[in-house]
């Protein structure tokens, strides 16, 4: 790959596993999840690689190998297709799809898609983040909006990701 080397899910659907491209080698998965454990035990893929499909899920929830990991929400157009034909489209729109993304201010992180509200990633229910103030309400009972804590450094993962890949896409030299 000449331009940008991408990480992307694979599905072999006849075995029912995950194959990892990463940075253009082909990475095995020892089962059908998708997680920091399972990068630890990966392998290299070895077998006809025709029959790899670009998954439709490529976000992944796991942060610690999102971090790793830097899957992107690619078009609707390409999910699903072969490993030869993916390699195609990125060769020929992938740099230009993901530039154009990056200057109209999109995420193309396919970890952005799946992002969950502060309230989520901190394992609480509404009632308590509302009650969860410095302490203070106003005289009618609700909490004032500055006063509620800000949310967990979780979801500055993302935000560091996206930044270096805008980096690097627009410093790239054509």
């Amino acid at each position: 790959m000449p331009l940008r080397p991408i990480d992307a899910i694979f599905v072999h659907p006849k075995q029912r596993l995950y194959v990892v491209y990463y940075r253009g080698e082909l990475w095995q998965l020892p089962r059908m999840k998708i997680d920091d454990r399972s990068w630890q035990n990966r392998r290299p893929y070895t077998n006809d690689s025709s029959s790899l499909y670009l998954s439709i899920h490529q976000a992944i929830s796991d942060p610690i190998l999102a971090q790793k990991l830097r899957t992107l929400d690619l078009p609707v157009a390409v999910r699903g297709s072969t490993l030869p034909r993916f390699e195609a489209w990125w060769e020929a729109h992938g740099f230009r799809w993901l530039k154009d993304r990056l200057l109209t201010g999109e995420s193309p992180l396919a970890a952005h898609q799946t992002t969950t509200p502060a309230k989520v990633l901190n394992n609480q229910p509404d009632s308590l983040i509302n009650r969860q103030t410095n302490g203070h309400t106003d005289e009618s009972g609700e909490v004032n909006e500055e006063q509620v804590s800000p949310p967990s450094a979780n979801t500055d993962i993302f935000a560091d990701m996206l930044a270096e890949l805008t980096d690097e896409v627009l410093e790239q030299k054509l």
